[in-house]
């Protein structure tokens, strides 16, 4: 039985307006937008430097469920360059500082999913995940119903993550 989800009408407009923009790759859309602009709760971009972007995941594990990734089309880490690989790592680390921040975890669940079969969503766009954890944090709406239930909108959990983002 495969995973449902409860409704979450809140997320049509982040589909329409931003990853509807580019049709292969929502992580290649969100670095079209204007560099200036990009930064916002209706792109639930944290952080866009000259070699990556920081972004609320639209599909999260739980709150604070936050993606990173090189600007640059790149499905493997080792195809990365020696910049953009450092970039991506010290983006990961701002990215970890600000969820311990925000939401004062127990502990994290941070890594890449490479390729299909490594569980990746977006094979083609290498991207990590920094998940906050806590002890207890799952509970038998997964196990049971194959439903995750989310206590904080999108919106709020980027408000949460801006207000405690470190300066790069």
């Amino acid at each position: 039985m495969p995973l449902e989800r409860l409704w979450a009408g809140w997320r049509t407009r982040y589909v329409a307006e931003i990853a509807g923009r580019a049709a292969d790759c929502f992580l290649c859309a969100l670095r079209e937008l204007d560099e200036h602009n990009v930064i916002s709760e209706e792109t639930l971009v944290l952080e866009r430097t000259s070699t990556t972007v920081t972004v609320l995941n639209l599909y999260p594990y739980g709150s604070g469920h936050v993606l990173v990734a090189p600007l640059r089309h790149e499905p493997e880490i080792d195809a990365l360059s020696d910049e953009e690989a450092n970039d991506l790592m010290a983006a990961m680390r701002r990215t970890t500082r600000a969820v311990k921040a925000a939401y004062q975890v127990e502990g994290l669940n941070i890594g890449f999913n490479i390729g299909r079969s490594g569980g990746a969503g977006v094979p083609s766009h290498l991207h990590g995940h920094v998940l906050p954890r806590w002890v207890g944090d799952t509970n038998f709406m997964t196990s049971i119903a194959e439903t995750r239930v989310m206590p904080e909108t999108l919106a709020v959990s980027w408000k949460k993550l801006h207000d405690h983002w470190p300066v790069a």
